[in-house]
């Protein structure tokens, strides 16, 4: 969003609400938000990065920084990873992820990110810090390489692709 929208809408939102009980908004839980791209090649298949970080696959996109959008993250994070300005498209899926670990819950957003042409292809450059190669593979050639989760995610994804309809999840349900 452009930051003049942006400081102009908050502008009219007014003074900001004064917190009830003094602290109850640092004590209240955080959510991390991601925003994340399904990029296809002319085939329909899916670009996968293999990150540096993790064992499985991941599509293009990343954890929204403080006070930035899914949207603005997810924008930010491909042009980081795969070293293209890309025009993202509309929301296909929310996906709830629940706490895990070391992490806490999450919100997972998917954005379009639209059918790459051979020239476009061919200039992707992939952030070695980040990711050591990427492909193109259908959704069922990836599954065995990505979380069960992600996969479902994925599938509820392709299907907004089809029916224009975005879709919200929970844990990918």
């Amino acid at each position: 969003m452009d930051e003049d929208i942006r400081r102009g809408d908050l502008l009219a939102e007014g003074e900001p609400e004064q917190e009830f009980n003094p602290g109850i908004a640092a004590r209240l839980p955080r959510k991390t938000v991601a925003g994340g791209a399904l990029i296809r090649d002319e085939a329909g298949r899916i670009l996968f990065l293999e990150p540096t970080y993790k064992p499985t696959l991941d599509i293009p996109g990343g954890i929204a920084e403080y006070d930035e959008s899914p949207y603005e993250a997810c924008v930010r994070e491909v042009e980081e990873e795969i070293g293209l300005v890309l025009e993202i498209g509309p929301l296909l899926v929310v996906d709830w992820v629940p706490a895990l670990g070391v992490w806490s819950d999450a919100l997972a957003f998917v954005f379009d990110g639209g059918v790459l042409d051979r020239s476009t292809i061919d200039r992707l450059r992939i952030d070695a810090v980040e990711a050591r190669t990427h492909q193109f593979l259908t959704l069922a050639e990836a599954t065995p390489r990505l979380r069960p989760s992600l996969a479902r995610r994925l599938a509820l994804a392709l299907q907004a692709l089809t029916t224009g309809t975005p879709a919200y999840a929970d844990f990918g349900r």
